[in-house]
């Protein structure tokens, strides 16, 4: 069985999840999207020497170190592979509908999936009269991480030139009203659309956000039965492998921030005796078994 993981050198779940993989099928590689090559006359995408059509299968993990639009670029190579027959985990399309912010947004309030109160625009005048009425709110970036680019306001006299700067950088205006995350916001892990564990991102008291490049830590956290139901309600609609949701429990009951495209192994890790890594693999040739199966 020849499996692959696409993630980044040097990272800690890309790198665990392909020494995983390696020990499994007895041959480690780690994919570098920015190392690939797609020759569209061959029909074949190259990494290195690798010819990354004749694979079983292929794990995703991470297709960059940052957050962009060109990581849909990237994500089209993985179609191409996707329609050449190789197995991927998670789809590229499906990883589409996520990573873009407002994408995934759309889906979940379509789908009647409680969130912050959002408005998105790309008019400063409307985003400036948004802020007055959310008093306080969240500026994200369509393509982010971690809270990476984002920006809190509250209504003042500087608030409009600050979203005039804001918006050189960000053409549509994401605008999300901040809520109360109390000490946490928690994250709730499915792995084939089965729910698998729940870890809290905790704030530290230093930031507005729970993140760990913010000083937040991971905690073990208990959810109630509604926040599960919630959750899996909203991963359902994506049919990723292995995500996480990010949800906050309030007074008036869960509610849901974003769904994520690759999902974190660290807080599983460090708040459960679950091996994510061998799991995911461990789901992954159980599948091609079954297909493979007479």
């Amino acid at each position: 069985m020849k499996i692959g993981v696409i993630g980044t050198k040097g990272g800690w779940s890309s790198e665990t999840l392909a020494d995983t993989a390696g020990a499994v099928t007895g041959e480690r590689l780690l994919i570098e999207m920015d190392k690939t090559v797609l020759d569209l006359d061959a029909g074949k995408v190259w990494f290195n020497d690798q010819d990354l059509t004749a694979f079983d299968a292929l794990i995703i993990k991470k297709i960059g170190a940052k957050y962009s639009p060109d990581l849909l670029d990237r994500l089209e190579i993985l179609r191409f592979l996707s329609g050449k027959g190789v197995k991927i985990f998670s789809s590229p399309t499906r990883i589409m509908r996520v990573l873009d912010r407002l994408s995934c947004t759309v889906t979940l309030r379509l789908s009647g999936i409680p969130m912050p109160p959002t408005t998105i625009t790309e008019n400063v005048d409307m985003a400036q009269r948004t802020l007055e009425m959310y008093k306080e709110a969240v500026f994200k970036p369509l393509y982010s991480t971690k809270a990476r680019g984002m920006m809190v306001l509250k209504a003042d006299k500087k608030s409009r030139e600050l979203i005039t700067r804001y918006k050189e950088e960000n053409r549509i205006i994401y605008i999300q009203k901040k809520i109360d995350l109390g000490d946490r916001d928690l994250g709730v892990v499915f792995l084939g659309g089965r729910y698998l564990t729940t870890y809290a991102r905790c704030n530290q008291g230093n930031s507005w956000n729970t993140t760990t490049v913010s000083g937040g830590k991971y905690e073990r956290h208990e959810p109630a039965p509604e926040t599960i139901a919630l959750a899996k309600k909203a991963q359902d609609l994506f049919g990723l492998d292995f995500t996480c949701v990010d949800v906050v429990e309030t007074a008036k009951g869960p509610i849901v921030f974003e769904v994520s495209a690759f999902g974190g192994f660290r807080g599983i890790v460090n708040t459960s005796d679950l091996d994510p890594a061998g799991l995911f693999v461990e789901y992954v040739t159980n599948k091609l078994s079954e297909e493979n199966r007479p």
